[in-house]
């Protein structure tokens, strides 16, 4: 049976905050602050939840699926900004991790409020966005009972897609249409009902482990340096350089002259530097270790 929605944990009136509008700032801010303490320990808490949805998000991807949000307001917007931040970071396709928001991209930037309450929205989206057998949907809402994200988890079940849930309260509708559900209870906000505080945050922190995690696992980070990165711009060359020096122990000019033959590419001009191949050959033991560096060390002897 579906709760209220003044019973829902992320609803509740905050007893810490009741006179909130009689505080001063920098009182409005100790207590802003001190709630915010409490996320990372909910997360903690789901540790196993999360760990099992990255099992399944890394075995979809190796498999040549995809991962997709989907989202209304909030939960939405923060998905989108998950994804997109993937093809920089580990140099995916934008197909490989997609957010897809109720109401379209214009609800990036400007509420469509009315779009969340639309299970058939989302079931349409998840035809529109080509969500097929072998990916994985997450479903976000804070709430835990979007109507968007319950028709996007219901259709994707339905297409044979693994299905994730992600909620902010203990007993979450969109459970029921997960495979595994995440759960993250951060307490009543200090604004009543305002989900983009405290569930906001957990949201983001989930998310980031979520992709982080995986590329982890499919390669695409070496140590801890994001050796996957685009150098797109004078930043992200000059970290491309830096990370074939800290990795090989080349100077700069070595790095600089090894990233150019390798196309800016720092897999290719760490493992040209680590074997003594060229670029063509670093590529094609690259390719044949699945873009694991470890693995063309460790097959090499």
């Amino acid at each position: 049976m579906m709760e209220k929605l003044e019973e829902l944990t992320t609803e509740l009136p905050n007893e810490e905050t009741q006179q909130l509008d009689r505080l001063s700032v920098r009182e409005i801010l100790r207590l802003m602050n001190e709630e915010d303490k409490k996320v990372p320990f909910a997360v903690e808490r789901v540790l196993d939840q999360v760990a099992d949805a990255v099992e399944l998000i890394a075995a979809s991807l190796e498999n040549g699926g995809r991962l997709f949000y989907f989202g209304a307001g909030t939960s939405g917007r923060l998905g989108i900004l998950d994804a997109s931040e993937c093809p920089p970071t580990f140099g995916t396709d934008p197909e490989l991790v997609q957010g897809v928001i109720a109401g379209g991209p214009a609800a990036m930037v400007r509420a469509i409020e009315g779009a969340e309450d639309s299970p058939e929205l989302g079931r349409q989206d998840v035809h529109t966005y080509g969500v097929k057998a072998g990916d994985v949907v997450v479903g976000i809402a804070a709430s835990g009972r979007t109507p968007y994200v319950i028709g996007a988890l219901r259709e994707a079940r339905r297409l044979n897609a693994a299905t994730i849930a992600l909620s902010c309260n203990e007993h979450a509708v969109i459970d029921a249409f997960a495979d595994v559900a995440i759960n993250v209870v951060v307490g009543p906000e200090v604004l009543t009902g305002s989900t983009r505080l405290k569930a906001g945050t957990a949201q983001k922190l989930v998310l980031n482990m979520l992709t982080t995690a995986t590329m982890i696992k499919l390669g695409k980070v070496y140590g801890n340096l994001m050796v996957s990165v685009q150098a797109t711009n004078v930043k992200l060359r000059e970290r491309v350089k830096r990370i074939v020096m800290e990795v090989t122990g080349a100077s700069y000019a070595e790095a600089e002259r090894l990233a150019e033959l390798a196309n800016g590419d720092a897999k290719t001009a760490i493992v040209m530097k680590l074997t003594g191949r060229g670029a063509e050959e670093a590529r094609r033991l690259l390719d044949e270790a699945g873009g694991r560096i470890r693995d063309v060390l460790d097959g090499l002897g």
